[in-house]
């Protein structure tokens, strides 16, 4: 049974259509009444493809700016800003004036009351900066640092950028991460998360779908010089939490 007074959580799209397609299509995401979009949507093969999807939620999406919307924006208006990777300058080509200041003008985070839960902040990576670790691992310490300016009636607070989706009670608050639409690290699938209202759930969600398909298509469709290189390692293979973990712990102060 689905609920319409649920949140559906997307993060870490990436440009991978395919992948949201899938997600769009599952009868919860369908209806919820709200789709929070948690930041760095469209930096990846199909940015084009990914924002037509996007705005097809209308007014149920809650848009929030990740740092790859900051790279994108930066990179549309200069095409020497310093960038992350090779497929962020060429997806900032791919968006219009208009699409680069409306990404560029996204609130960093919001609150929302979610049926349940109370006031739930969203946010990229963390509350006060749109690259900061916080994994599910990361010191206690680092938790209460991390979110010491949240306010104290949200209790809640769903973040993204890892791409490792988990649910974390720390200093009584939960925290957390709904994993990657795109380009996920731990298991393969679109991975999201949905909140509310049954007794204040959340739910981390998988949504399989056919990678092969999906990496002949971004092949055939992206234009981006290296898609069959960029396909192959982030949509047909599949990064290890342990991997990823070996990388980004030496960044959560630890």
């Amino acid at each position: 049974m689905t609920d319409t007074a649920a949140v559906a959580v997307l993060s870490d799209i990436h440009g991978v259509a395919p992948a949201l397609e899938a997600v769009l299509a599952e009868p919860d995401v369908r209806a919820a009444r709200t789709v929070v979009l948690a930041g760095d949507l469209l930096s990846g093969p199909l940015p084009r493809e990914t924002l037509a999807l996007l705005r097809g939620l209308g007014d149920r999406a809650v848009w929030l700016r990740g740092n790859g919307e900051r790279e994108l924006a930066a990179s549309h208006g200069d095409p020497a800003a310093p960038v992350p990777d090779t497929v962020t300058p060429w997806a900032a080509r791919q968006l219009d004036p208009a699409d680069a200041a409306y990404l560029a003008a996204l609130p960093a985070d919001v609150t929302l009351d979610v049926p349940g839960l109370g006031p739930v902040l969203f946010c990229h990576a963390t509350p006060r900066d749109d690259t900061e670790m916080m994994l599910v691992d990361s010191r206690p310490e680092r938790f209460a640092e991390v979110m010491a300016g949240v306010p104290a009636d949200v209790r809640t607070v769903v973040c993204g950028h890892t791409h490792m989706p988990f649910v974390r009670l720390t200093h009584g608050r939960l925290v957390v991460n709904p994993g990657s639409v795109g380009m996920p690290y731990g298991r393969d699938g679109a991975h999201w998360a949905l909140l509310g209202p049954g007794g204040g759930a959340v739910t981390l969600r998988r949504t399989p779908y056919d990678r092969e398909a999906a990496c002949a298509r971004i092949v055939a469709e992206s234009g981006f010089p290296e898609a069959a290189a960029w396909a192959e390692e982030y949509v047909r293979h599949t990064y290890s939490a342990e991997e990823a973990l070996a990388v980004f712990g030496p960044l959560d102060g630890r």
